[in-house]
């Protein structure tokens, strides 16, 4: 009898380690570094970090992502070719940056004046086709994209009252090089490239009156409210998309399972920034408006519309310059008709 038990005792052990064999096997079947766009201790970084604890917990363990800031391993212009040659396994990072290997990047990364709020651009891309076109640019480029964030509609500084797009003649502005300066040239404004880090001298000392900077909690960080009494929140122009994408090759080598739970881990990940940013931008409006001295300005419905359609004949000089950027421009200004927004 006793023999019997420890026979069966003992097959019982091999039986418990055949049946956790797969399980073990399991275990980290996937690494991925991975390379932010931004930078350690911002906001936005500190999200990315939480979404990559999250996926090793949603994998069970089978997948561990070890998230990066800006410039770990490459320039955060060069992380696309560094995932192409395997150097990185993916990244969150602005598309627009690879604007000089096509301007289909920069058109769908942030077509100024297109986005109201973050939900609009997740539709577009979820829905609309705009996760299709990302992963036609991608794909040929050893690439898959996985899904889109975004911390949200940058707010506008000011140090004069702006209600419309006729306010916008002649302003001396602050823009980014390329598609914003763009617009706003078309708009009337006067655009010059100032760095992020000039904008705060710069205003207080009149070189210019108003800046595209970031999202109101952060400027009012910074302090440029205090320079720039007259706000525009929210904003009307820029909105940018960060893509999470990762090495193709390693993309399809992962079961079913796992890609689909990495696309659900990025559509968390963009509610979780767009949540929790949007309450930062509340609270300091929120400061502001208690504190005094300073003037919001929210632009209208109709007054959006106008800077669409200035926006609108900028992306078609955008789109006249490849095959790729004309795709882009054809499916967005669809998206935009079929739901009423152009």
């Amino acid at each position: 009898m006793t023999k019997t038990l420890k026979s069966l005792a003992g097959a019982g052990f091999i039986a418990t380690l055949i049946a956790t064999a797969p399980f073990a096997a399991n275990a980290q079947e996937f690494t991925l570094k991975m390379q932010s766009s931004d930078a350690a201790g911002v906001p936005n970084f500190e999200l990315e970090q939480e979404w990559a604890e999250r996926v090793g917990v949603m994998t069970g363990g089978r997948v561990s992502v070890e998230m990066l800031p800006v410039n770990s391993i490459v320039e955060h212009a060069e992380t696309q070719d560094a995932i192409a040659a395997g150097i990185l396994d993916g990244h969150i990072t602005d598309t627009s940056y690879f604007t000089g290997k096509d301007p289909a990047f920069g058109l769908i990364a942030n077509p100024v004046g297109a986005w109201s709020a973050p939900s609009e651009m997740l539709r577009f891309v979820e829905y609309g086709g705009g996760k299709e076109l990302m992963n036609s640019l991608l794909n040929p480029r050893g690439l898959q994209f996985v899904g889109a964030v975004t911390p949200g509609l940058e707010a506008f500084v000011s140090s004069v009252p702006l209600d419309g797009v006729a306010d916008l003649k002649g302003l001396k502005m602050r823009a980014p090089e390329g598609m914003v300066q763009q617009v706003f040239a078309a708009a009337g404004a006067s655009p010059v490239n100032i760095p992020q880090s000039e904008v705060f001298t710069s205003l207080d000392k009149k070189v210019i009156d108003a800046a595209d900077a970031t999202v109101f909690s952060t400027n009012q960080a910074m302090g440029l409210h205090d320079v720039a009494k007259h706000p525009v929140y929210p904003g009307f122009h820029s909105m940018p998309m960060l893509e999470v994408s990762i090495n193709k090759t390693k993309w399809d080598s992962m079961p079913a399972d796992i890609q689909a739970i990495l696309e659900m881990s990025v559509r968390d990940l963009a509610h979780d920034m767009d949540a929790r940013l949007a309450m930062k931008d509340m609270e300091a409006v929120a400061k502001a408006r208690s504190e005094g001295g300073v003037t919001i300005h929210n632009w209208s419905a109709e007054e959006r519309a106008k800077f669409r359609q200035i926006a609108t004949s900028q992306w078609e000089k955008v789109a006249a310059r490849s095959e790729d950027a004309q795709r882009v421009y054809d499916t967005l200004v669809d998206y935009l008709k079929s739901q009423g927004m152009i």
